[in-house]
């Protein structure tokens, strides 16, 4: 079960064999957010608190091109559905 605080590594797509740790998860769609996984632009519009701009941030990733890294000996463990 992939939950936050856990280091995955992604199978597939364009950060392919790269891992990180889940920041976020969206269950409801099966979904989850990899601390430097998936990024991309975002443009942001200014206001009174924040300047404005194009910022990189992670966006979700599907839970099934994941796999959770086993800690102790460093190598992907298989997920049951």
């Amino acid at each position: 079960m992939i939950k936050k605080g856990i280091k995955v590594k992604v199978l597939t797509g364009k950060d392919k064999n790269k891992d990180g740790e889940v920041m976020e998860i969206d269950r409801q769609n099966n979904k989850a957010k990899v601390k430097g996984i998936n990024m991309v632009k975002k443009h942001v519009k200014t206001t009174k608190e924040k300047k404005g701009g194009i910022i990189s941030k992670e966006n979700f990733i599907h839970i099934s091109n994941l796999a959770i890294m086993d800690t102790k000996s460093n190598n992907k463990t298989e997920t049951k559905k």
